[in-house]
């Protein structure tokens, strides 16, 4: 089962008043495994970035300038994540910013059937508690030194690993580190199960061949 792992910054909070996306960061994973492959974009938002925005992910106007639009980066984006479903944590948000930006070019809504809202998952296992990124990050005790400030594909490496936590953790996190070890993600879940399950090679009896015979026959009378 392929999913992504997706998170945008933005100029603020609404593409109503005249926000817009500034960066797109997505991770597949596969069956609950990050494969390596990822997609990611700045964009020029054909506007300031306000300061109260730029304090919470550092990306500046001058920065943004040399920037593609968002037009221009709309067919990759739809091919990287096909129709796959779409992991978000508060994915009311981005889903509006994303939709926004995808009605302007002519595209297809993304669907919130689609999506599995991390945000709703982790106040479901733990109410009551802070369910934001750096808080579910310090409860599994995901490693956050790199995040001094926020960012789309930053954010959507931390956030794949709080999702397989949230998942159940362990084996999945047991099954990326032996592909990590064996340094093939092409033959990702292939080579893993195929150690764990290695061909039993064994005759059978003849005693136990004439008993399933027997077996069959009584089988096929009652039938």
């Amino acid at each position: 089962m392929r999913e992504i792992i997706l998170d945008t910054e933005t100029t603020g909070l609404d593409p109503a008043s005249g926000h817009r996306i500034i960066e797109i960061g997505a991770v597949e994973v596969f069956h609950k495994i990050r494969t390596g492959k990822f997609f990611h974009a700045y964009l020029n938002p054909d506007r300031d970035v306000p300061d109260e925005a730029f304090r919470i992910h550092g990306i500046s106007t001058q920065f943004l300038k040399d920037k593609k639009k968002f037009v221009d980066i709309a067919d990759e984006f739809l091919e990287f994540i096909a129709g796959d479903t779409l992991v978000i944590h508060n994915a009311k948000f981005d889903l509006k910013f994303l939709n926004y930006e995808l009605r302007k070019v002519a595209k297809e809504d993304l669907l919130f059937s689609r999506v599995i809202d991390t945000l709703d998952m982790a106040r479901r296992q733990f109410p009551g508690s802070p369910a934001n990124l750096n808080a579910l990050c310090k409860r599994f005790n995901i490693d956050l030194s790199a995040r001094e400030k926020h960012g789309a594909l930053l954010d959507s490496e931390l956030l794949a690993e709080v999702y397989l936590w949230l998942c159940g953790g362990t084996q999945p996190q047991m099954i990326e580190q032996n592909i990590e070890e064996a340094g093939s993600l092409e033959n990702k879940l292939y080579d893993v199960i195929r150690k764990a399950r290695s061909k039993r090679a064994f005759e059978v009896s003849e005693e136990d061949l004439n008993n399933h015979h027997e077996f069959m026959k009584k089988i096929k009378a009652n039938s």
